[in-house]
């Protein structure tokens, strides 16, 4: 049983603050199979407003985070109401070997361009 947790947060690098709005799903993936475990959205300082997961939910395995890139790029007024975006949903998938530590999986975005790391 794990005690660690799992959060993130969006900064918009083309506006130079954070993202706001921006909803993010989180998967368990084992295999082909994807199962949806959690969904929430970022805040004014684009984060979220709990861990995405925590306590003996958080448990060693495949993870991913999708954002919702295309949804706040519209929003914010950097992309076209309509029509196909270069970055639209942003899937990032990483691994828990193990969860008594904390995982900070951050995303920097722009509408062309996207970077994540482990944070702190």
């Amino acid at each position: 049983m794990g005690s660690g947790r799992l959060t993130t947060h969006v900064l918009d690098t083309a506006r130079g603050k954070p993202a706001a709005g921006v909803r993010i799903a989180l998967y368990r993936v084992s295999g082909n199979s994807h199962r949806k475990i959690a969904e929430t959205v970022t805040n004014a300082d684009g984060r979220t407003d709990a861990p995405m997961l925590t306590g003996e939910d958080f448990t060693e395995g495949s993870y991913e985070l999708v954002f919702f890139a295309g949804d706040y790029l519209r929003a914010s007024g950097q992309a076209p109401a309509d029509g196909v975006l270069f970055l639209d949903q942003i899937p990032i998938r990483f691994g828990v070997p193990d969860a008594a530590q904390h995982y900070h999986v951050p995303l920097l975005i722009s509408p062309f361009a996207y970077s994540t790391y482990r944070g702190s």
